[in-house]
């Protein structure tokens, strides 16, 4: 498990705060009567609370029959978050830490990407990691000295095209010195562009040379059609890297909150989004016609000092809930400061409580000539049993 020190205080930032009274709009003489409308609307849903990934597949002019996320939801939060953009920057520790990770596989990777796609690009924040100097630590292992090369991986591309939905989040950072540096130093060029529908490509087949997509892919529905997408639009034997938030993440909260709104209300509703499996990924990838696949995963643990932190900080980054059958309104204050004693006494750690992000990283490729294959089952003409044996 690797612990990420968390870099955002509240307190240096008052624009952003969690209500301490009740909603404005709702006068003292009906909150009864919410609160029992509420309660009536919990345990009706808690019959059947069970929040599962559906894997739709639709065809190219229709929308996915089901759906688990409101999209239009999603951008508003998205386009919310990078109206404040210096807040954004302080709360975008988790995107900025799992592009990180997912570039520097590119290491691994001996090869250049002339043309490549960002997928879900966010405020960028691949590029951003593309363009930053780093040092090659496996080469500096096999030197033996414990000096890398030192590099910036965009040296490996010479356009990068960054797609996302939320054309506000997209420019948020436009023509800022770490671009303009990074321009300068490696020639790798940036091409915004504003997607009308991340889970429909707007490419043409065989475009790009590799396709990333770093801690987004978890807001789409139908993730069977996207993966075929972008083994659409790769060109022969080119790689997809991604990293996507899935299996127990948030796991802490989302237990909390459950148990604080059983003892409260007297049932349960989504608040936390249902991510996909790490053992259903590979399968996923198999079935989009992926080839030679790598899939793995790291928990990225943040501690916050409550859960009132952690909340707001989800809702700055524009990760805030947007399940179809999600609850209206925010989630109310007893519900939180129970939530929040049963956070402590079930996860804290001191102080502090932890928030754990399961990251799925991905590498998969599209089927090329001349690509590396497995030979058949059965085959082999050594056994390995004879080979440990003869070691012994």
């Amino acid at each position: 498990m690797i612990a990420l020190p968390r870099v955002f205080s509240r307190q240096a930032n008052t624009a952003i705060h969690w209500p301490t009274t009740p909603a404005p709009w709702i006068c003292s003489s009906c909150q009864s009567a919410t609160s029992r409308k509420r309660s009536s609307t919990a345990r009706a849903r808690a019959q059947n609370s069970s929040i599962r990934r559906l894997y739709a597949t639709y065809s190219a002019n229709t929308r996915p029959a089901n759906q688990t996320f409101n999209l239009q939801t999603k951008y508003v939060q998205k386009s919310r978050a990078a109206a404040k953009a210096d807040v954004y920057k302080q709360t975008s520790y988790l995107r900025d830490e799992i592009a990180s990770r997912l570039v520097e596989r590119l290491f691994d990777i001996k090869r250049r990407f002339p043309v490549s796609l960002d997928l879900g690009a966010g405020a960028c924040h691949v590029a951003k990691e593309l363009y930053r100097a780093r040092s090659d630590e496996a080469a500096a292992e096999i030197a033996g000295d414990g000096k890398g090369s030192v590099q910036r991986l965009a040296d490996k591309i010479d356009t990068l095209v960054t797609g996302d939905s939320c054309g506000a989040m997209l420019q948020s950072d436009a023509g800022e010195s770490w671009e303009i540096e990074g321009a300068k130093e490696t020639g790798m060029k940036l091409e915004r562009r504003v997607l009308p529908l991340e889970e429909l490509l707007p490419f043409e087949g065989n475009t790009f040379d590799a396709v990333f997509s770093a801690g987004s892919m978890h807001w789409i529905n139908d993730l069977p059609s996207i993966l075929a997408q972008v083994n659409h639009v790769l060109k022969p034997d080119s790689p997809f890297l991604a990293a996507m938030i899935g299996g127990d993440s948030l796991f802490e909260l989302r237990t909390s909150l459950q148990l604080a709104e059983l003892d409260r209300r007297g049932g349960v509703a989504p608040h936390v989004s249902p991510f996909a499996d790490v053992k259903d990924v590979g399968g996923l990838l198999q079935k989009a016609g992926f080839k030679m696949l790598t899939v793995d995963v790291e928990d990225l643990v943040v501690d916050y000092p409550s859960i009132f932190d952690l909340v707001v900080d989800l809702q700055a980054m524009g990760e805030g809930n947007a399940i179809l059958e999600r609850e209206m309104g925010p989630i109310g204050r007893d519900v939180l400061i129970a939530a929040d004693a049963i956070y402590r006494e079930l996860h804290g750690n001191g102080e502090n409580v932890p928030a754990t992000f399961r990251i799925i990283h991905m590498i998969a490729w599209k089927e090329g000539e001349g690509q590396a294959k497995p030979l058949p089952r059965g085959s082999a003409d050594i056994s390995m049993k004879d080979v440990l044996e003869s070691k012994n």
